[in-house]
């Protein structure tokens, strides 16, 4: 038995401490690994890891996975590791908490991994729940009211919308309504991944990234209930494409449009309307732009593509001290994650 006083520094040590000291302090005894174990622990732990120090970029190969630290200094990538990669092939479409849901690209099966721990729960039944069509469905990951991790997927088949609610705590589906609008159901408009701000889910829509119809389609996680607002009142000049992110729990979108030549603006959300904040100076090449991410570190924005750093812009008003970023990197898969315990099963 460990002692109450022993436990509770050991409780405020550990969970300051990195998921990798976590596991491997699990191993000293089955007191430590029981209090290790708890929710509160987790929770306490996640709540106190979200900071640029814990922020990894998870790169997935063929055959192998690579970890990679960003250099807060440098803003650059650092040496990789080489992670346990359970899975042949795989498409990553949302994360939270160091949590990743990703479809197996050969089965069509959705899964919630943790590339840290390794651990995964495959979320897919044999009625049919939770089987992932890359380019007709949309997914994304939440936490409610009741501290429950959750998983919207929204699906499109035969021009017909489902919308279904997975529950981490119950390891079960349900449907729920969903009522938008009849030609989102084409397969002409695209759905982004959902992107968490708050209590809401949100989801780019677009009819083409050339012209036509582009929305916002929001999720409220409490109330499960949908609706629609506008993109920000850029013109269409050629490839017009927004990307979602949250900024100290603040929606963002960075705007993109061109042809061989792109400009990109970040706007923010205040309310149901978009105020931009400032524009990249200069023009980005088409294939630079078809290779890049962004994030936010120490008052900068970065902006990289897979081959390192391509610009760092100050932003002195702004004082953002961790890691906001897309879902996946363009042109090779993968994503920024933060390093937790928290597991995809209860």
């Amino acid at each position: 038995m460990v002692d109450l006083s022993v436990e509770i520094i050991i409780f405020e040590i550990l969970t300051r401490a990195s998921a990798k000291v976590v596991g491997c302090s699990k191993s000293v005894c089955k007191e430590w690994y029981a209090l290790l174990s708890t929710q509160d622990f987790v929770r306490i732990h996640c709540s106190r890891s979200l900071n640029s120090s814990n922020q990894r970029i998870l790169n997935v190969g063929e055959l192998t996975c690579s970890v990679y630290p960003i250099d807060i200094r440098s803003c650059d990538y650092g040496p990789g590791t080489v992670v346990d990669f359970p899975f042949n092939d795989i498409s990553i479409h949302s994360h939270l908490d160091g949590l990743l849901c990703v479809c197996l690209d050969s089965t069509f099966e959705l899964l919630l991994w943790n590339p840290v721990t390794g651990a995964y729960k495959n979320l897919s039944t044999p009625d049919f729940y939770c089987f992932y069509e890359n380019s007709l469905d949309a997914v994304g990951l939440y936490i409610d009211a009741s501290q429950d991790y959750k998983v919207l997927h929204i699906k499109r088949r035969c021009g017909v919308y489902g919308a279904h609610v997975y529950s981490r705590r119950l390891d079960s589906w349900r449907n729920i309504p969903f009522i938008t609008r009849p030609e989102y159901i084409r397969q002409s408009f695209y759905w982004s991944s959902g992107t968490l701000c708050g209590d809401t889910l949100y989801f780019t829509v677009s009819e083409s990234y050339m012209d036509g119809v582009n929305v916002v389609i929001c999720f409220d996680v409490n109330l499960e209930q949908f609706k629609e607002i506008s993109f920000p009142p850029v013109p269409c000049n050629g490839i017009y494409k927004g990307e979602l992110l949250n900024v100290k729990n603040e929606l963002h979108m960075f705007v993109s449009t061109g042809y061989r030549e792109m400009s990109i603006d970040l706007w923010k959300l205040e309310g149901e309307y978009w105020i931009k904040d400032f524009s990249c100076p200069g023009m980005i090449t088409l294939d630079e732009w078809c290779s890049m991410s962004h994030f936010m570190t120490n008052g900068n924005w970065q902006l990289m593509t897979k081959q390192g750093k391509l610009y760092e812009i100050q932003v002195d008003t702004k004082p953002f001290e961790c890691f906001y970023h897309p879902t996946c990197f363009r042109l090779k898969n993968g994503a920024m994650f933060l390093e937790t315990i928290v597991s995809p099963n209860l």
